[in-house]
């Protein structure tokens, strides 16, 4: 009796819900057999914990909810992290590509919103960015879309990222023209003299 409830309580604080999960898109393929149509499912599933994590992934199986849970699994194992500014945009345009498909990402002011199509606003809504603008540009098939963006997310770099890479301090990175001021007061101190 013991175990049981000492395993039980494991599966419980295995499924909580630690990931938000968003079903993109549904298929259904049929095959014509002998006696008649045998139907299948394929889901695409994107999932994130809305901090900064986000994945997608894609499942096939007779049965609806078995084809939603193996996508979910995939989506768990193959999750990307990408850095937010404010925790609630990006920190700079970029664009994505996946086979025909384009997409475009811009930084967004607060109080903009995710304005994104349907399977590119899933993505932003389970990874926590709540100010966006984007647009998808070619294919308009959500797998390529998904895979466009997430293309995109990947070049994502975050000003500390950008200062590690070159040995430099956050600060130096972020001060926009920090030389440029000095040689415009050069003058002004010359016309005095």
């Amino acid at each position: 009796m013991a175990r049981e409830q000492r395993g039980r309580g494991r599966r419980d604080r295995d499924e909580t819900p630690e990931f938000a999960d968003r079903l993109v898109a549904i298929n259904r393929v049929s095959k014509t057999v002998k006696g008649g149509k045998r139907f299948g499912f394929a889901a695409l599933v994107v999932v994130g914990d809305q901090k900064g994590r986000v994945g997608f992934g894609k499942g096939k199986a007779k049965e609806v909810p078995e084809a939603i849970r193996k996508a979910t699994e995939q989506a768990k194992r193959q999750m990307i992290r990408v850095p937010l500014r404010e925790g609630r945009t990006l920190h700079h345009d970029m664009e994505g590509r996946h086979g025909a498909g384009k997409v475009v990402m811009r930084t967004a002011p607060e109080g903009t919103g995710i304005i994104a199509g349907g399977p590119m606003r899933a993505v932003f809504e389970m990874l926590g960015i709540k100010d966006v603008v984007s647009k998808s540009l070619g294919s308009q098939n959500p797998y390529n879309m998904i895979r466009a963006t997430i293309d995109g997310l990947k070049k994502e770099s975050s000003p500390r990222m950008i200062a590690q890479r070159r040995g430099k301090k956050v600060a130096d990175i972020l001060s926009k023209g920090g030389a440029a001021p000095a040689p415009a007061e050069a003058p002004a101190e010359a016309a005095e003299a």
